[in-house]
């Protein structure tokens, strides 16, 4: 525990000054406190025992400034430590960001969205609450019990230790209860992120929602998890709230016995009525925030428990993007070549690529056909390495892809997938993503290169048009040409094209293919298609079943060998070529 407290304490490091003038504020309020308490004894005995004239007149006045430095000062105390709360917010959720954006690809294989996205959102913000109300109240609290304990004693001490006794006690069950507590809130921030993972894929899969009639089996899903939710999230508030009336029936025991053993005092002569007043407004005074502490301490353990995630998210080894001693890597010369390439995704029993070897060279079209699952995705994933082989290298131009700087590296890399991400920003900026220092002009040319200029300027704020979250505005065939734009402009020396034209009407398949045509001049491009009759004219073609390359060679090679490629093509056009005939 004294690590995950430490470590939320050093997320406040940049708002030191404002955590400092704070705990100064906090000192004035208990102070001011511990002084109105005292007054009591000469609002008694100096007023209406001794009617003294004088004190009748100051004393109100006192106690008027007292409050009035005492508002002041909290107000200065809560504005400072709720910005203090904002910017350990900010920051964390800049700090977690960051780290997202550099984790490795397989992360995300492993860890929903809904997960992240929670971890960002509310655990940060259940850390914020700690700082802006807990650890104020902390820092207030302390002080205030300190300062109230101060009067008590300096009234008389063995009456201090009476009232004061109970409160030990009273903190054992507390302590307890802050452990389960802290348990609770990481179960119920689990619980969070199950209910933002499910409403993010209703609300990305509305359509297949609608389309298959499960409205009501959805809201099902989401009820169940949403009541245990609500379960966990109950114990927890019993936890919490069972503390105050601990304390409360810890404090009416030191009251009575106060009153009981004080007032003794009083009727014997051995302590002013008003000195005792003094003494019992400034106990009565303590137990609130003695009170508040215990429940604080509560809160803090469920401020742990999102600490704990946090720091585990923020620890997660991230991509090493210049190991030492690496180069920077430059435009493709002569070649690719896979030596004895393996790999296994975690988790599973077989290899996705096994002992694969081969050569692209220069300015080759090289074309990976085969079954689904064969492993065609996973080769062409290990060339930007958002995964590394578990046995066996990849080199560029004779370097090791190890050896080169990961940002350098993928600059060189274009990739154009079947299902293209756009931004929601505008035509503009999704073109020029990855290329920030991209001209206007610059822009354009991209965009009429990829056949996209057309339909942007039919738009009505053309480059400056909104595309929707991930691109919904525009149709399947307008996002392609604009993700072609993006990778033309970025212009690489490698190009990935990852069934690039699958999912297209015969219309728009031929306009992407005039913009893919253009993109591939001059460049080394893998090309992944289960549509066998757009990589017909590829330079060189690969057969990847199971992970092995089972066979290779050109479209007219493969055809005349008679074996699994023959097989695909068969499969495909024989129904078209008897038709023709």
């Amino acid at each position: 525990m004294l690590r995950e407290y430490l470590k939320l304490l050093a997320y406040a490091r940049p708002g030191v000054g404002r955590l400092v003038l704070a705990l100064l504020a906090a000192a004035a309020v208990s102070g001011l406190t511990a002084l109105a308490a005292y007054l009591v004894k000469d609002i008694l005995d100096g007023v209406f025992i001794q009617r003294d004239r004088t004190l009748l007149v100051f004393l109100p006045a006192a106690i008027l400034v007292i409050y009035v430095l005492k508002g002041l000062f909290a107000y200065a105390h809560a504005y400072l430590m709720s910005w203090t709360g904002a910017a350990v917010v900010r920051d964390l959720r800049d700090r977690m960001h960051a780290r997202l954006v550099l984790l490795p690809i397989g992360h995300f294989s492993r860890h929903s969205s809904g997960t992240m996205i929670s971890r960002v959102m509310n655990d940060v913000s259940q850390i914020g609450r700690a700082f802006s109300v807990s650890l104020k109240d902390l820092l207030q609290e302390s002080l205030m019990v300190a300062a109230l304990a101060g009067v008590a004693f300096y009234h008389d001490w063995v009456l201090a230790l009476l009232g004061v006794v109970v409160l030990p006690f009273a903190m054992i069950p507390i302590v307890r209860l802050g452990r389960k507590l802290r348990w609770l809130s990481r179960k119920g921030q689990e619980k969070v992120a199950g209910l933002t993972e499910r409403l993010s894929e209703t609300i990305t899969g509305i359509r297949v929602v609608k389309g298959f009639g499960t409205e009501e089996a959805e809201s099902r899903r989401f009820e169940a998890e949403n009541r245990d939710y609500f379960g966990v999230h109950m114990r927890g508030v019993r936890t919490l709230e069972i503390t105050t009336p601990l304390m409360e029936f810890a404090g009416a025991i030191g009251v009575a016995a106060v009153i009981w053993f004080g007032g003794g005092r009083v009727i014997e002569g051995a302590m002013t009525p008003g000195t005792f007043f003094s003494f019992l407004a400034a106990l009565l005074l303590l137990y609130t925030p003695a009170k508040r502490l215990s429940r604080v301490r509560n809160e803090l353990q469920q401020a742990m428990g999102a600490a704990e995630r946090v720091i585990e998210f923020l620890e997660t080894p991230a991509e090493i993007y210049r190991p030492a001693g690496s180069r920077e890597a430059s435009p493709l010369a002569r070649s690719i070549v896979f030596e004895n390439v393996s790999f296994r995704y975690e988790g599973r029993k077989r290899d996705a690529l096994e002992d694969v070897s081969l050569e692209v060279r220069v300015g080759e079209v090289l074309a990976l056909v085969g079954a689904s699952g064969g492993g065609k995705t996973t080769l062409v994933n290990l060339l930007p390495r958002f995964y590394d082989p578990a046995s066996g290298r990849i080199l560029m131009d004779g370097t090791d892809l190890k050896s080169f700087d990961l940002s350098s590296l993928r600059r060189q890399i274009g990739i154009v997938a079947q299902d293209v991400i756009l931004f929601d920003a505008t035509i503009g900026e999704n073109v020029a993503y990855g290329s920030p220092g991209a001209s206007k002009e610059e822009i354009e040319a991209a965009a009429r290169a990829a056949h996209a200029e057309a339909f942007i300027l039919d738009l009505p704020d053309q480059y400056r048009t909104r595309v929707g979250e991930r691109g919904l505005r525009l149709s399947g065939g307008q996002r392609q040409r604009i993700a072609i734009a993006r990778a033309l402009l970025r212009n690489p020396s490698i190009l990935i094209l990852d069934e690039a034209t699958s999912s297209l009407d015969a219309e728009s398949e031929r306009l992407v293919q005039e913009a893919l045509a253009a993109l591939m001049r001059a460049r080394t491009t893998f090309v992944i298609a289960h549509r066998l009759s757009t990589v017909v004219g590829a330079d060189r073609i690969l057969v990847i079943e199971k992970g092995r390359v089972v066979e290779e060679g050109t479209h007219l090679d493969l055809m005349a060998r008679g074996g699994a490629y023959q097989r695909y093509y068969n499969l495909q056009f024989k129904d078209a070529e008897i038709v023709a005939g």
